[in-house]
């Protein structure tokens, strides 16, 4: 492991796994085929889901005599009933049912389907981690990510940010971000000016003020941990960094800057030291979906840098509920190399309108080694590869992956928005994609062909 004290490179090798082999640039390529129990779609990595737990939903006649009876038929105890206010927003009465079995998941699956009172029943999947500045490590080229082609320093392949940031864009302070992945230091002294509090809650008080059933979220949620404590120590790194990626303070004399030099960051904590699970990570996205709704925020994205396991209906019909509140789902590609046309990966392969999937590019243009692509299924390149951010602590690292890459498009979505107040998701979206500059390395790699660039914004 490394220590936060070096300055570590990083690379999230496979994203199925989305295991970050920390201080190698060494790449897993660890395959196993894997019929997925939802929609046969065949995936890469390994089966990584919680062996005897399996999420079902119901369909919507059902009554408790009929889930009763089929529990009893798959020998399972309720372990959680996962009924979020976003599910009841849309008509769903029945909400999500998450089931302990004495019996291997697949098989309690496949048996579960013949069910007439089941809708769907899949795995609980496992995901895994994916004016001019004077901050120091802008200054001394650390940042090529945050580079364009006007100001020194200059990198063609960067994300063009400072040249917005020339031209006076840096402040998405009215625009609202969710970081779904591990926690983030809300503290670190490159970010606590920019971490938003929940409007609704009064800290510490140790009451459930906004009545979301969840006490005390100041700074967001920790559904692995089930508190409000969203970060934990120096294990929230991979947080840590992409939260400085998309708004650590620039203009400071200090560290980093991210795109956004003012934003309101939240965070939904449901990665823990072993991972996190499809239903905390339902959870996290309806969480953002109700606080949007509920305070009228201008949230207009989420970051998720995480992957793995195989498709859920249960997370799609999540992201689904986002898009109507007009929210976008920005989502790392992958890491393992593959081709996402070929092989689905998920999340980034959603098909829902307001998913905007993202690949990893080089300081010298080039497509990333780790990463996955895909003509149809991934949209646009961004700096992903030697990325220097924020890491517990109050200190800086450098990591690489397609976890390193999204936040660059988040924090480009906020910037647009904040630059054009009226805009929607889909608006947000477009301007993004028809914006992203003709790249070789992405030609028939991605939808655009092409990588990020905001210095037309």
């Amino acid at each position: 492991m490394k220590t936060l004290k070096s300055i570590a490179l990083v690379t999230c090798a496979s994203f199925i796994l989305f295991s970050c082999q920390k201080e190698t640039f060494e790449t897993q390529d660890l395959r196993l085929d894997l019929e997925s129990a939802a929609n046969g779609v065949q995936v890469t990595g390994e089966p990584e889901f919680v062996p005897n737990e399996l999420l079902v939903k119901f369909k919507k006649a059902t009554t408790a005599v009929g889930r009763g009876k089929a529990l009893g038929l798959l020998n399972a105890s309720l372990k959680e009933h996962i009924h979020t206010e976003e599910m009841k927003s849309v008509g769903d009465e029945q909400g999500l049912f998450l089931l302990k079995v004495n019996a291997n998941a697949m098989d309690a699956i496949s048996k579960a389907k013949r069910f007439a009172e089941v809708e769907f029943a899949e795995p609980n999947w496992i995901y895994k981690h994916q004016a001019a500045s004077n901050d120091p490590f802008f200054i001394n080229g650390s940042l090529w990510g945050m580079y364009g082609s006007i100001y020194t320093p200059m990198n063609e392949f960067g994300s063009g940010a400072s040249t917005s940031w020339g031209s006076g864009k840096t402040d998405c302070s009215t625009v609202w971000v969710g970081i779904i992945d591990e926690g983030y230091q809300y503290a670190h002294s490159d970010i606590a000016a920019n971490a938003a509090k929940n409007p609704g809650e009064i800290a510490g008080n140790r009451k459930d003020d906004d009545r979301n059933g969840y006490v005390d979220d100041v700074y967001g949620w920790d559904f692995a941990g089930r508190n409000s404590s969203v970060y934990d120590g120096t294990m929230d790194d991979h947080g840590t960094h992409v939260a400085g990626t998309i708004g650590a303070v620039g203009g400071n004399g200090i560290g980093v800057a991210g795109v956004c030099w003012k934003i309101k960051l939240l965070n939904a904590k449901f990665l823990g030291s072993t991972g996190g699970t499809l239903s905390n990570a339902v959870l996290a996205v309806d969480y953002f979906t109700n606080l949007k709704k509920k305070y009228n925020l201008n949230l207009v994205a989420t970051n998720n840098s995480w992957g793995g396991g195989g498709f859920s209906q249960a997370l799609k019909d999540a992201i689904d509920r986002a898009n109507t509140a007009d929210i976008l789902f920005i989502a790392a590609a992958g890491n393992s190399m593959t081709n996402n046309d070929a092989t689905a990966s998920y999340p980034s392969g959603y098909t829902s309108s307001n998913v905007i999937a993202v690949a990893s590019i080089t300081s010298t243009g080039a497509l990333s080694s780790f990463s996955q692509y895909g003509a149809t299924t991934v949209d646009l390149g961004a700096p992903g590869e030697g990325i220097f951010s924020t890491v517990p602590n109050n200190t800086y690292a450098n990591y690489s992956g397609t976890s390193m890459a999204t936040p660059h498009v988040t924090g480009a979505a906020a910037l647009y928005k904040s630059l054009n107040p009226s805009a929607t998701a889909a608006q947000i979206k477009a301007a993004i994609l028809n914006s992203a500059t003709a790249t070789p390395s992405l030609t028939g790699k991605c939808v655009t062909g092409g990588r990020l660039n905001v210095s037309g914004f």
